[in-house]
């Protein structure tokens, strides 16, 4: 009996090293720049910043006009 592979859905929270990737190889600084200022909120609840692919999205729709 052949299985099926599914793909896993996309996570809804990614953490720094995946966030940078996905607003396209951004820096640690540029990423602690954007959180200080306010373009990015990440949510604090663990000791790693996590990013909320949502808000990534937001900000690459929106970019930096806030």
């Amino acid at each position: 009996m052949e299985r099926k592979k599914t793909e896993s859905p996309a996570p809804a929270a990614l953490k720094m090293r995946e966030a940078r990737e996905y607003l396209g190889g951004l820096s640690v600084p540029t990423i602690h720049r954007l959180v200080k200022r306010g373009l990015l909120r990440p949510n604090r609840a663990t000791r790693h910043l996590i990013f909320l692919r949502s808000d990534l999205d937001r900000f690459l729709r929106d970019g930096m006009t806030e």
